[in-house]
């Protein structure tokens, strides 16, 4: 379902915590749901560091210049924050 809002998706606790390749799975399909002209926030754990380390290249591949993304800041719980719009 398309969501036509700006959101967070938390990536960060549960299995997300030792899993980098369901974050990543996950983290791709919120910003594929993202409706155009809204962003998501990509909340990812601290265990697997800053999100454009290993996110964003990935982000670029699927969806190239349709989105354009910011890293926001470390959470105070540890995670990372990467906000994605779609545009």
């Amino acid at each position: 379902m398309m969501k036509n809002m700006n959101y967070s998706v938390g990536l960060e606790h549960d299995d997300y915590a030792n899993d980098r390749d369901l974050v990543i799975k996950d983290a791709l399909t919120a910003v594929a749901d993202t409706g155009v002209g809204y962003y998501v926030n990509v909340v990812t754990p601290a265990s697997f560091g800053n999100p454009v380390d290993y996110l964003t290249e990935l982000l670029d591949q699927q969806f190239g210049d349709r989105i354009k993304y910011q890293f926001i800041d470390q959470c105070g719980c540890g995670g990372y924050v990467l906000r994605v719009w779609k545009l």
